[in-house]
């Protein structure tokens, strides 16, 4: 950031007790006070830059961590879900080939849940 040293010493129209002179010098002395502070603020950000630096590789390190940690788990749960879907995919076939051989069958049964369901929910 750069930074603009403004003279506080007031301009001739200043002294003359004019409105615009009062004014002139408050701004300049508003000026050197922003000046200041943007030159503390400069100084402050240099001297935090390092432990700033350090705080976000601990941190990157930490998320390096915790991703490498939970890679394992997320894998086994990728294979358990594909091997889940199959086993959905077999038991539907399953009981789709089952339904076609027996309907009359698996009509009774459906009706014999029907009514089981129906005595408990009330």
């Amino acid at each position: 950031m750069e930074t603009t040293v403004r003279s506080p010493i007031p301009s001739s129209s200043a002294t003359s007790g004019k409105p615009e002179g009062t004014l002139n010098m408050a701004s300049s002395s508003a000026h050197a006070a922003v000046d200041s502070i943007a030159g503390l603020a400069d100084e402050a950000a240099r001297k935090a830059k390092p432990a700033i630096d350090g705080v976000a590789a601990m941190a990157h390190q930490t998320v390096d961590k915790a991703a490498g940690a939970v890679a394992p788990t997320a894998e086994w749960l990728t294979a358990q879900g594909e091997s889940l879907k199959n086993t959905q995919k077999k038991l539907m076939h399953d009981t789709c080939s089952y339904i076609s051989t027996n309907p009359l069958t698996s009509v009774a049964i459906a009706l014999a849940a029907g009514y089981v369901i129906s005595r408990v929910i009330r």
